[in-house]
């Protein structure tokens, strides 16, 4: 009878604990347990135990998978799961654990050692009666590895020591695990002293560091947790700590200049990686003496040092980053019975709990990226753009108090041939990379020019999973350092330097190309500033065509200039840009669709591989392709041209439709701004509070004169748009009126000249009129005419976006 009541009572007492915990780290764990053990027969749990220790751990779903523990090889073990037991000659563990007082609960768990130090102590009147206490118990081998002068003190003084430190393990009420939240403060049972409660998503639960190993055994008058140390008084808090520590003193030092230490002395839950003075010792003097030097830097070297979270070595059971004051994260894991930061073995001392957190005594001073320099930001995959910084005395000419932007290439970037140039080219390359101001990743956007201390502009490319500077693409890895940001690329940036049409001209693997080009009228397109990407046939792709053939393809302008522009794109479309593997259709100018995607860092074309890409240009980017391409959708009703396009053409099957005719295709899918602008002199009286010059236009104004024969057809004028601004001509205020209107024109006949003007006034007036005279016999363009208003309008150079 007596045995089912004990059944019947436990079974009642402890299911509705049991569901309220169903949403606590802790009890999630112990279920998957227990799914995990469920082919053991009912109410076993697994386990894990890591070889060559006692340690044994409810798992999680990733250690138990790796079946691993802090990098150590982990057994599995079945034993029952907290409350049950197993019964002779059946399977599992059917049967409820008997419930008894606090005292007696000791020997169920197996804490016989508490079990005896309560005895001897006195305490066994008071576990055995009326109340309702939680109980910390640590285990057999808890007291085993206390340090023997404390155990010895404690043996020799039971009734007080002893008494005393077994009432520091008591709160004076009945605490589940599910009631143990995460950075929860108890009050023990000997004079009041605080137990700092953490409860880990891992499911691991600790008192003040100490990890509970088996809990929520109820007994009826409270609950035991058996847990893995013995617990100790905590009074003093982290600034407490590092002020009288003898081997903190220059973490002391460093505290105290930054005006970190006071918040060291606040309430909360901290983890304080504290290096010794020996970590101090280790680091370059110099790197020290700037630190220490300027608060800010000093600040941060601090603060990377703390985690606003309490992190006890004992929860660590695999990596994890987590954020520190200084507001980036450091990697906390473990090796076997070592605390690792950032994957390094530096923790000599773990596990002093504080009042307010906790500290971890590290050999290594952790110096955070804000508290660098700039050139000390690069890692191991960036030593020869650093080394070479170093060399060429670049390094030194950026100043501490400056702000850079440093983009750096891959070791790999840097070929053989590249570095033997010499020192002054080499010096150039290096310059191309280094930015005057401070830009971050997430200050970069399409379309962005950079300047760089060479006086280079360099154009910033963005796409879905990418940005790219001219050529070179990031790759992970950007960092922020005191005076700038680092960002690692792919390849050595080549700032652009000629237009498409020029690179074409200078490169005779495209002479074929160049002169269709100019064939079909497309000279200008390629010569005049825009984003364009232009898909460049080599001399190789026209192999066969004969002068009859090339005749006969530039007779048809129509279908020439079909053909010229399925090679061109609008948009600047770096082939590292691409997101590997993903098909991406590009519109081209004739109106077709191109495939493209990147395999093994190799540019596809409609599957035609690219030779060569990513040749930079001022208005856009070259990939080189050894096959003509054709739109496969794109019907030809003309023999003659057939039999052309089959030799050069043999990866698709080009359609012919008898018949057929190629579209039109008008040179007005690229716009042409015309700015004119009105610049009158207005006399005012000085006024000495105007000092700034709005705008400035420097430059002596060119003329050219329009020939005879040169006609425009067609124009089409955008709606005006005018700006009025003030400028300083020898010292007094000049308002200018200025307008811009956008054309948009068909032209025939000869090429036409324009010019820009860049300031207004008599003597430009009289230059225009000179070289009018001059020019004889040829018909005048009128340099001027008249605007609605009366007001004098002069004609610009073209202007092409």
């Amino acid at each position: 009878m007596k045995i089912f009541f004990l059944f019947t009572f436990s079974t009642f007492f402890w299911s509705p604990f049991e569901q309220a915990a169903a949403s606590v780290h802790y009890d999630k764990i112990l279920t998957h347990s227990r799914i995990r053990a469920r082919d053991q027969g009912q109410n076993v749990c697994a386990l894990q135990q890591v070889m060559g220790t006692k340690k044994k751990y409810f798992s999680t779903c990733r250690n138990w998978y790796q079946g691993a523990i802090c990098g150590k090889k982990a057994t599995v073990l079945y034993e029952c799961c907290p409350g049950y037991m197993k019964m002779d000659g059946m399977r599992g563990c059917p049967a409820v654990a008997p419930i008894d007082h606090v005292y007696g609960t000791l020997g169920i768990v197996g804490a016989t050692s508490t079990q005896h130090y309560s005895d001897i102590s006195k305490l066994r009147g008071e576990l055995e009666g009326r109340g309702s206490f939680t109980f910390f118990a640590p285990s057999s081998e808890a007291w085993e590895q206390l340090n023997s002068e404390i155990h010895r003190n404690l043996i020799d003084n039971v009734n007080i020591e002893l008494y005393s430190a077994l009432h520091h393990h008591m709160v004076n009420k009945r605490m589940l695990t599910k009631d143990l939240k995460n950075g929860m403060t108890l009050v023990s049972m000997y004079n009041d002293q605080k137990l700092l409660i953490n409860h880990y998503p891992n499911g691991v639960v600790t008192v003040n560091c100490a990890r509970v190993i088996y809990g929520n055994q109820i007994a009826t008058n409270g609950v035991v947790h058996v847990i893995d140390r013995v617990l100790t008084a905590v009074g003093n808090t982290i600034q407490d700590f590092i002020e009288v520590e003898d081997d903190l003193s220059s973490l002391r030092a460093a505290a105290i200049t930054s005006d970190v230490l006071d918040i060291l002395g606040k309430p909360g839950h901290y983890t304080l990686f504290a290096p010794t003075n020996e970590a101090f010792e280790r680091l370059p003097r110099g790197l020290l003496e700037r630190i220490m030097g300027d608060k800010v830097a000093s600040e941060a070297l601090v603060k990377f040092h703390i985690l606003n979270t309490l992190q006890c070595s004992e929860a660590i059971t695999g990596g994890a980053a987590y954020e520190t004051l200084e507001g980036n994260t450091v990697e906390v894991g473990c090796d076997g019975e070592s605390l690792t930061v950032n994957g390094v073995k530096m923790v000599k001392r773990k596990d002093i709990v504080t009042s307010n957190g906790v500290i971890h005594l590290i050999d290594e001073v952790l110096i955070p990226d804000s508290a660098k320099q700039v050139t000390e930001l690069g890692g191991a995959q960036q030593t020869t753009f650093t080394d070479l910084m170093i060399q060429l005395g670049l390094a030194s000419s950026l100043r501490p108090e400056g702000q850079y932007t440093l983009l750096v290439p891959l070791n790999g970037a840097f070929s053989d041939d590249t570095l033997r140039m010499d020192q002054r080219r080499l010096k150039t390359i290096l310059q191309n990379h280094i930015i005057n101001v401070k830009v971050g990743l997430n200050e970069l956007y399409n379309g962005q020019e950079l300047e760089t201390i060479g006086g280079k502009l360099l154009r910033v490319f963005l796409y879905r999973t990418a940005v790219c500077i001219e050529n070179s693409c990031m790759v992970r890895g950007s960092k922020e350092g005191r005076n700038g940001f680092i960002h690692i690329l792919r390849q050595i940036i080549n700032p652009a330097e000629k237009t498409l049409h020029e690179m074409l001209r200078n490169d005779k693997r495209f002479s074929v190309f160049l002169s269709l080009v100019k064939a079909a009228d497309l000279d200008d397109v390629l010569s005049q500033p825009g984003k364009w990407t232009l898909f460049v046939p080599t001399n190789d792709a026209f192999k066969g065509l004969t002068d009859d053939d090339k005749d006969i393809l530039i007779r048809d302008k129509n279908a020439l200039r079909n053909i010229l522009l399925y090679h061109l794109t609008q948009g600047v479309f770096i082939g590292s840009g691409f997101e590997p593997g993903v098909t991406n259709i590009l519109k081209t100018i004739q109106g077709g669709k191109l495939y493209l995607k990147t395999v093994n860092d190799t540019l596809l074309i409609n599957e035609l591989k690219s030779r060569e890409s990513d040749l930079m240009a001022t208005n856009g980017v070259i990939h080189v392709i050894d096959k003509l391409l054709y739109p496969a959708d794109l019907p030809v009703g003309n023999d003659q041209l057939l039999t052309i396009l089959k030799k050069l053409i043999k990866y698709i099957q080009i359609k012919f439709v008898r018949g057929s005719a190629f579209k039109e295709i008008p040179l007005t899918f690229y716009k042409i701004n015309i700015i004119e602008s009105n610049v009158q002199p207005i006399i005012r009286k000085e006024d000495p509070s105007i000092t700034q010059l709005t705008k400035l236009i420097e430059g002596e104004p060119e003329f050219k004169i329009v020939r005879e024969g040169e006609t425009i057809t067609k124009v089409i004028h955008g709606e005006p748009i005018i700006k009025t601004y003030t400028k300083i001509i020898d010292g007094r205020p000049v308002e200018v009126t200025e307008k811009k209107v956008t054309e948009e024109r068909i032209i025939q006949g000869p090429e036409i000249k324009y010019t820009r003007i860049t300031a207004g006034g008599s003597d430009n007036e009289e230059k225009l009129k000179k070289l009018l005279e001059d020019e004889a016999p040829v018909r005048k363009e009128q340099p001027t005419r008249r605007t609605q208003g009366g007001t004098a309008r002069r004609r610009t150079r073209l202007a092409y976006p």
